[in-house]
């Protein structure tokens, strides 16, 4: 049954849109953006990556199969609202354990429907993301559009010290949320490598990965120094995903700077922008960015193509990069924009998709095995 609750989406162009609530009743503001993903809703309201955003779904119905304790990919979701055609009041999932619409309440997140999400998608394809407000408080289109204007944005805007952890910790199966109602027996794999995860925002499917890789990993905050990474004695570093806008955190670009050379470094997302930063290289904001899990890249040596999953505002300049330090590995095929790069001298080496999925397509976990190929390497080496 249908909230009674009406909500409206204001953008700062002065476009606005009406639906009803089904989650928190607030107000937020935000970038609106929208995602083309079919499925994985619940990975996407808990992506670090989304903090700041408020994401529209343009598949139509969301909330069919609920929430479950293994899908979430944080501590909780991250979104500033959730915009969706029509949600489901009924799920039906042998996993699913609470409705969507209570999910967003018990967490505080507005959530929204009836409104035209393909209006929505077609407007900011034409006229680019931009800065909206979500309300069921107040309905008065002047005022709501005046805030959109007057709120931050996300450029310049540093939004990873509201996701990264607080200090460093060993992640392990034991403490893996898909795990906790299922204990997970000890493992009794040799641990390959020791791992530096440098938390911009990390999703839990990338710990996940290295794990199934045997690795030993532990979570660094996004503002420790080298020397501190490094006393750990890592094998390999890997640079997360994460929020925002890269230029907006210029702690972690020297970081990583410092860091080249040292370790095999494996960057993903916002970790592959703060490299192409620190090689010496430019980011520019897209016009709607790249969310979804459904972007075809194209790896730039063998000619394969690969479907990815994206949630991206922002890109590497590939014309920036010196082209005797960095050679361009990957491409995206819907407008010809970066997606990998790696080091000529250095073992290092990024991507702007997500290998490790959730939600997505698993064509290129592959590079999981890359980044282990290149820890052995340079083990062997020194």
């Amino acid at each position: 049954m249908r909230s009674t609750q009406k909500a409206i989406l204001a953008l700062e162009d002065g476009a606005v849109f009406e639906g009803w609530s089904f989650g928190f009743l607030g107000e937020k503001t935000g970038e609106v953006v929208f995602n083309t993903s079919m499925t994985g809703y619940q990975e996407i309201l808990t992506d670090p990556s989304y903090k700041g955003q408020i994401v529209t779904m343009t598949y139509p119905l969301i909330g069919n199969y609920g929430i479950n304790q293994e899908d979430i990919e944080s501590q909780g979701p991250k979104v500033e609202g959730f915009i969706v055609k029509e949600n489901s009041s009924i799920f039906s999932n042998w996993r699913g354990d609470k409705s969507l619409s209570d999910y967003l309440i018990n967490h505080c997140i507005m959530g929204v429907e009836g409104m035209d999400t393909r209006a929505i998608t077609k407007h900011i394809r034409l006229a680019g993301a931009m800065k909206a407000v979500l309300s069921a408080e107040d309905l008065n289109r002047d005022r709501l559009i005046e805030k959109a204007n007057a709120s931050p944005g996300l450029i310049g805007r540093d939004l990873v010290r509201e996701v990264t952890c607080e200090s460093p910790y060993e992640w392990t199966r034991c403490n893996d949320p898909q795990f906790l109602d299922h204990p997970f027996p000890p493992s009794t794999c040799d641990i390959r490598f020791k791992v530096a995860v440098l938390d911009y925002g990390v999703k839990y499917n990338i710990l996940r990965s290295l794990c199934d890789w045997n690795c030993e990993v532990t979570v660094f905050p996004a503002s420790s120094r080298a020397e501190s990474i490094l006393s750990f004695h890592p094998d390999g570093i890997l640079l997360s995903n994460g929020p925002g806008d890269p230029e907006g955190v210029p702690y972690a670009i020297e970081t990583v700077r410092q860091l080249i050379g040292k370790k095999p470094v494996f960057g993903i997302c916002l970790g592959h922008q703060l490299l192409g930063l620190a090689l010496g290289g430019r980011t520019f904001k897209l016009k709607f960015g790249h969310r979804g899990a459904n972007q075809p890249v194209k790896d730039l040596k063998t000619g394969r193509v690969m479907i990815t999953s994206q949630n991206h505002g922002f890109c590497v300049d590939p014309h920036s990069l010196d082209p005797e330090e960095v050679e361009l590995t990957q491409m995206n095929l819907n407008d010809q924009t970066l997606e990998g790069m790696k080091h000529k001298r250095f073992p290092v080496f990024s991507v702007q998709f997500h290998p490790e999925a959730s939600p997505g397509p698993h064509d290129t976990q592959n590079l999981f095995g890359e980044f282990i190929r290149m820890m052995e390497l340079n083990s062997r080496e020194n």
